[in-house]
């Protein structure tokens, strides 16, 4: 009976990646210099970024998928917390130090290598996203430490790449599904 139920629930997993992918091209484009950061961003960073991951890490538990549980999940509260640390600044509230804000992306970073390292025995495009997701977060924290402009522009670039992935692996993975054939290689 339980199998039965795993087997007609629907992939949640492109509901996170869609989540994940455009929340982090915006952003990215603000850290590359095309945009400003704006309530657009931090918007998308609550809901798509933040509370769609959220719900596809739950379902993703109801499926048993323990990876997909922790990371979706995870970068959903990510999301969050980001949003948070930026809203608490802009209104004065126990602003993030550079050297605070570095070692929070750090830990993120951390993670992410770990989770990457999950990754190994799955799909080349998941690799990429998780791979693409360290690199971003260990560059974040780099231009926090060293003040980096610079830096902080190539990090935007590279987060764009990241988000294009995960969007890219959100749309294989519905278009395979959908006609039941490989559209978008994985």
């Amino acid at each position: 009976m339980e199998n039965t139920l795993k087997n007609k629930l629907a992939n949640p997993a492109p509901l996170g990646l869609a989540g994940f992918g455009m929340t982090t091209i915006l952003l990215n484009l603000h850290n590359a210099g095309f945009i400003e950061l704006s309530d657009m961003i931090l918007v998308m960073g609550i809901f798509y970024g933040g509370f769609a991951q959220i719900i596809a890490g739950i379902l993703e538990f109801k499926k048993g998928n323990t990876f997909g549980t922790l990371a979706f999940t995870s970068y959903g509260c990510f999301w969050w917390s980001l949003v948070g640390i930026i809203v608490m600044s802009n209104f004065g509230f126990m602003v993030a130090s550079p050297v605070s804000m570095g070692w929070y992306l750090l830990m993120w970073g951390i993670f992410t290598l770990f989770l990457f390292f999950g990754t190994l025995n799955g799909p080349k495009v998941g690799q990429g996203v998780f791979l693409t997701l360290t690199i971003l977060f260990f560059l974040l924290a780099a231009s926090e430490f060293t003040g980096s402009a610079a830096i902080h522009t190539f990090a935007g670039y590279e987060g764009m790449v990241c988000g294009a992935l995960a969007l890219y692996e959100a749309m294989a993975q519905v278009l395979n599904e959908k006609y039941d054939r490989v559209v978008l290689p994985l």
